[in-house]
């Protein structure tokens, strides 16, 4: 059977790209196909509906695949078959996995699939149902996102390539901006020639609509269009009025929002530092996009900024030795030493940033703004090259005077390094792609930022709380701050707000006092986009704030973030989406990457249950089980099971000869795991003690908690919620019914089991690879041959012929604890020692 493919793609800053394919004998119908767009104070809400029949009179399976812009966060997710609707749940990325094992382990199908970058603006999500014979089924699917000005306008790209002409085909955007709209543009591919009365553009005062709905004929006969439909752009760019220099407030239902973004201010000279990486990686093609857009940021200069330039590889070249002004005469000579950059050599980083740094410094000139721009496509490989000393260095040398963007060309530089670089330096990181267009990317980032307005920026208000960030060190031409919070103060006849900054050597001050009756939206009964604006925005600044901070601050804004992702639905990077298909289909968590992070898919057992999941643990992965009733022997022993290279895994007995196991140690890590065995249920473990070097010592027994970490004990509850310490190469976080604990490079997790009596259960979640690990849960995996023919099932196991037995044991690893089969097989021939060795006298 030909498989049918159903897609759609989204793109842009809010770029939505639909791709609907079929095979060439139509065996599906896409008879309609709708997205709908709501922009309201710059916050864009999409909806893409797509409704599609099997034609064949058997079962078929349908793909959906959507791009969606990076910066965006889906918020829906639904399908409905045969009128029954299947919801997208979004829940805390571990707790999603934890719902992806139960149902793998369980031996039903299950599919973890992660979004993947796959673009310069957009993700790809795909997903797929099964469709019964002459059957439909309709894909909804929902994302949000806070539009920003650029270059003096907001722009929405939509991008159509069906495969296959629609019937019901409908593009629909509408925009509301309260203080006006100055103008409205439609162009593209889509809007030309025979497709050209098919949009139709409409701007009022405040409202403005763009409604495309081409006929199934004018989908096969436009420029960009062939037998499979449209294929082409719609873009629509728009700008609001600015008569209040203040900028515009609102208000809904107790939050608001600030769009500020003045025009009455003469521009500020600027000091820039172009920091170039020249290293041998760079040549080629890398080095003369580098020149030629350089050449064309040169000419754009204005004759009051003062530029510097620094090229370097293993070593520092500077053009001048101090910051000239961008004369006529100053600019060619520049572009001289520009045309004769050549590359070779490693990268020093370090070096680099700080000389600009010192240029700058000594250089400044009063009133003016200074930036530092730093391009490279790799890594540092001299002098300094721990990322971690350089972000303190370049930290400690621009002491928050000004800001740094980094700019990493391809993807072999360590982006999540130059994007801390750059927040803890007030600038932004911005990835350069290796395309045709890459001089023209360097140019565009320049140009956002090449002319500065104000600096020193800080909005404040009056009975407030949970403000978005409100302090920014440079506002740009064509830009926009935006701001939002919570109004706590329900006292209050008028809200007010101050903007204090600086223009050149004056400070500039904006007040705003407006009526609380006249703030509130004027579109009652709508959906509170200002608290949704609000939510999206924090997110997004905790998740960037985040990279730079650490200890329980680090904590505390990771966990506010995924409060609010919870709360309000979003797919972001602490969250994920449990996709639950019909009957007898699998499940799909969706998760959503970190710009430069790869899709991840946890890796199965042999036998294709993903039952070992967490980092490096994987390789040499050991679960605990119990024998599972009614077939199960007294408990008078626990069992073990083992990952292996072959198409089922092994499991042995552990006998009750002591009452205390070594189950883990390293010597190199000086890392111990010990556990005590229950005397009266014996279904697990009464206590479990980890050490990790001289001083820490975590002990955990069923009823309560105590680490110490050398000077001071802190001891914890099993029931007093989520909780979070940190200490110096030590994190413990408590969960329900869980410690999570990491020591140096071992990560342990210690579940307590409520059944019958209380007990514990040990998980190794993640481990160094190929380091000597001994105890009973220490032993690596092991492969091992089936001996066909004999009567009794026999294994050839490290060159042994051992009889074993099919028998099926309980996963306590697990909260929910599934239930899987292995093969039975003496723990001396795994081991090969005897369990004595594994006995210590000592917790």
């Amino acid at each position: 059977m030909d498989k049918a493919a159903l897609r759609l793609t989204l793109f842009g800053l809010l770029f939505t790209c639909v791709n609907l394919a079929a095979n060439k004998k139509q065996d599906i119908d896409i008879y309609s196909f709708h997205i709908s767009s709501t922009i309201t104070n710059r916050y864009a809400t999409t909806v893409i509906t797509s409704r599609v029949k099997n034609l064949l009179t058997q079962s078929q399976e349908i793909h959906f695949e959507v791009k969606i812009p990076k910066n965006a966060f889906i918020s829906q997710f639904k399908m409905t078959i045969e009128g029954k609707t299947y919801d997208g749940v979004v829940k805390e990325k571990e707790e999603a996995q934890k719902d992806y094992r139960r149902v793998a382990c369980l031996g039903k199908s299950a599919g973890l699939v992660s979004f993947s970058a796959v673009g310069r603006t957009f993700e790809d999500f795909k997903t797929s149902v099964t469709v019964a014979a002459q059957s439909k089924v309709t894909f909804e699917l929902t994302y949000e996102e806070l539009l920003k000005r650029r270059h003096d306008k907001y722009e929405l790209l939509i991008n159509a390539q069906p495969m296959q002409p629609v019937a019901d085909f409908k593009i629909d955007v509408h925009i509301h901006e309260n203080p006006g709209i100055t103008f409205l543009e439609v162009k593209g591919g889509l809007n030309t020639k025979d497709l050209a009365n098919a949009v139709s553009p409409l701007k009022l005062e405040k409202d403005a609509w763009v409604n495309f709905y081409p006929t199934r004929d004018q989908q096969t006969k436009c420029d960009d269009c062939s037998e499979n439909g449209l294929n082409g752009n719609l873009i629509i760019t728009y700008d609001i009025k600015r008569l209040n220099q203040r900028g515009d407030l609102k208000a809904l239902e107790g939050y608001f929002v600030h769009c500020f973004a003045p025009t009455d201010i003469q521009y500020i000279s600027n000091n820039v530092v172009f920091i170039i990486d020249r290293s041998a990686s760079m040549s080629g093609k890398k080095m003369e996009q580098t020149r030629f857009a350089m050449l064309k940021i040169l000419s754009d200069l204005a004759e009051d900024d003062h530029f510097g330039l620094i090229t370097f590889n293993d070593q520092i070249q500077t053009w001048k030795p101090e910051l000239l002004k961008a004369t006529e005469g100053n600019v060619e000579e520049a572009k001289m030493f520009v045309k004769g950059i050549t590359s070779g050599g490693n990268t020093d980083i370090n070096a680099a940033v700080l000389k600009a740094v010192d240029m700058i410094n000594k250089h400044h000139q009063e009133g003016s703004a200074s930036i530092l721009i730093l391009l490279t496509d790799g890594d540092p490989t001299t002098g300094e090259t721990d990322l971690v000393k350089i972000q303190k260095n370049v930290k400690k040398a621009i002491d928050g005077k000004f800001p740094l963007y980094c700019l990493g060309f391809g993807f072999g530089v360590t982006f999540a390094f130059l994007e801390k670089l750059s927040l803890e330096n007030n600038g932004v990181a911005r990835r350069i792609y290796e395309d045709s267009d890459a001089d023209q990317q360097l140019q565009d980032f320049y140009k956002g930022v090449s002319t500065p307005l104000l600096t020193d920026v800080q909005l404040s208000y009056q009975g407030v709380a949970d403000l978005t960030q409100n302090t920014f060190s440079h506002y740009y031409s064509g830009s926009e701050i935006v701001v939002a919070g919570r109004i706590i103060d329900n006292s209050l006849d008028s809200f007010t707000s101050e903007v204090t900054a600086l223009s050149k050597r004056t400070e500039r001050v904006y007040n705003i006092e407006i009526p609380i009756g006249k703030l509130n939206s004027d579109k009652p009964g709508q959906k509170n986009f200002i608290e949704r604006l609000w939510a999206f925005l924090t997110v997004k600044q905790l998740l960037e704030k985040e990279v730079t901070l650490q200890g329980q601050e680090k904590y505390n804004a990771k966990n506010k973030a995924l409060e609010l992702s919870l709360k309000y639905k979003f797919v972001t990077p602490l969250t994920s989406m449990v996709v639950t298909k019909p009957q007898d289909q699998q499940i799909q968590v969706v998760h959503k990457p970190k710009e430069g992070e790869k899709p991840t898919i946890s890796p199965t057992s042999s036998y294709g249950v993903p039952c070992i999941v967490e980092g490096g643990a994987a390789a040499a992965g050991v679960i605990i089980f119990e024998p599972a009733e009614p077939t199960s022997p007294p408990l008078k022993s626990i069992r073990i099971l083992k990952s292996s290279g072959n198409a089922k895994p092994l499991c042995y007995d552990v006998h009750r000869v002591a009452q205390k196991f070594r189950l883990l140690q390293n010597d190199q890590s000086e890392f111990s795991m010990n556990g005590q065995l229950e005397t009266v249920g014996g279904k697990g473990f009464s206590q479990i003690a980890i050490h990790y070097k001289t001083h820490h010592h975590l002990l955990l027994s069923t009823s309560e908690i105590s680490y110490f970490d050398g000077q001071d004990t802190v001891k914890f509850s099993w029931d007093q919620g989520l909780t979070h310490h940190e200490t110096e190469h030590v994190s413990l976080i408590l969960r329900s019914n869980e410690m999570d604990v990491t020591m140096g490079n071992i990560r342990v997790v210690i579940l307590l089991h409520k059944k019958d009596e209380n007990f514990l259960w040990p998980a190794v979640w993640q481990q160094p690879k190929d380091a000597g690990f001994t105890g009973i849960l220490g032993e690596a995996a092991i492969s091992y041959e089936e001996i066909p023919g004999s009567y009794t099932p026999t294994l050839k196991l490290k060159n042994k012929e051992v009889k074993t037995s099919w028998v099926m044991v309980t996963n306590y690893r697990f909260s929910f604890a599934p239930v899987i089969g292995c093969w039975l097989v003496p723990f001396n021939v795994v081991a090969q020692r005897e369990l004595s060795d594994f006995t210590v006298t000592q917790l």
